[in-house]
């Protein structure tokens, strides 16, 4: 049995093919040529050359698979490119889809996310049947992401084989690039927060999120979604954890949204017209800060078993690989040394690069 995977290098990605690999699967990543694929080939993964955007290679990389697992997204709040967002999200799956047809996979797990999924304007969480509408959609992320999973569904019709998975808020090691929450972890880490916004995220440990993603294969239902989170917490709670974990301190000044979201606005227009590099307050983060992202992942707990692991455990290890990856000064670990830690992996890292100079 061999299974394909999309976005093998990606933070969710990499998780997942440890996972298959365990599993005695043979891996086969379609990767972009100008991405380091070392630590793959290292596992013993078959590394494809090719691209989302190009069919073609779409087709040599399927040949053979029984399983598809389509990661790859381009993942980001602040898009000065969104072209190029729209023809890897949309277009590529698109692209994933049509070639797993053509080729007759006996299984396609598609990655889409809690983001399409519409939000309670209170604390409730929302479930798999929250349906929102592309003007709900904020930023062009979650737009891509929400027009790509209506492509999914028309291939569902088609007759061919998917389960979606709607990843929430992952934690863990081997966040390379890093993630939006990723940069918040190494932000705190380095002092960069001083206040928040009053607003809440279901956070789950990646490892969970990559043992779902297979367990979606093995037991998932055609055509159904599956929403692999974990624990509804507060930002303010999240930093506290962090807080525990590391001996710093947690900001404690609730700032008021609409200031930050006029800061926010000058910011984003500062960085696209004159500095070209990431805005520090990013517009989409605020404007998705407003709800709380709350949502219920009974659904794949009941139906995939996925696993529930400790999210200060998650927490830690998040710490630990940021810290020894160079994204932050070295530090101690206080009350989370409590958790069993067991094997920190070391996964796609590239110290040299962002050490002593990564701007998260």
């Amino acid at each position: 049995m061999k299974a394909l995977i999309t976005g093998a290098t990606g933070f969710i990605g990499y998780h997942i093919v440890q996972v298959l690999l365990k599993r005695g699967i043979c891996v086969r990543a379609l990767v972009r040529d100008n991405s380091d694929a070392s630590f793959l080939s290292a596992l013993g993964v078959e590394v494809v050359r090719g691209d989302v955007r190009e069919p073609a290679s779409i087709d040599r990389a399927i040949h053979g698979c029984t399983y598809v697992y389509h990661v790859a997204a381009d993942y980001r709040l602040w898009v000065p490119d969104a072209l190029t967002m729209y023809d890897i999200n949309v277009q590529g799956t698109k692209n994933v889809m049509q070639a797993a047809l053509d080729s007759s996979v006996e299984k396609v797990i598609y990655t889409s996310t809690v983001g399409v999924l519409a939000s309670s304007s209170s604390k409730s969480p929302s479930n798999e049947d929250s349906i929102a509408d592309l003007r709900n959609m904020v930023g062009n992320y979650k737009r891509t992401k929400f027009l790509a999973e209506k492509w999914v569904y028309s291939f569902i019709e088609k007759g061919l084989p998917v389960v979606i998975v709607s990843p929430s808020t992952p934690i863990g090691a081997c966040d390379k690039k890093p993630t939006p929450t990723g940069r918040i972890i190494v932000d705190f880490l380095n002092g960069r927060i001083p206040a928040y916004l009053d607003t809440g995220l279901n956070f789950v440990d990646v490892e969970d999120v990559a043992a779902g993603h297979v367990l979606a294969a093995e037991h998932g239902r055609i055509g159904q979604k599956y929403i692999l989170g974990n624990r509804n917490m507060t930002l303010r709670d999240f930093f506290v954890m962090l807080a525990d974990a590391t001996g710093k301190k947690h900001p404690k000044v609730r700032l008021p949204y609409f200031p930050v979201l006029i800061a926010a606005y000058a910011d984003e227009a500062w960085a696209n017209l004159v500095s070209h590099k990431q805005p520090r307050i990013p517009l989409i983060g605020v404007k998705l800060a407003k709800r709380y992202m709350y949502f219920d992942s009974s659904k794949a707990v009941g139906e995939l078993h996925m696993p529930q692991s400790s999210i200060d455990c998650a927490l830690t290890k998040a710490v630990h690989w940021f810290t020894e990856n160079g994204y932050v000064p070295q530090l101690g670990v206080t009350a989370s040394s409590r958790y069993e830690l067991g094997r920190v992996p070391t996964g796609p890292s590239d110290t040299t690069q962002h050490k002593g100079n990564h701007r998260a």
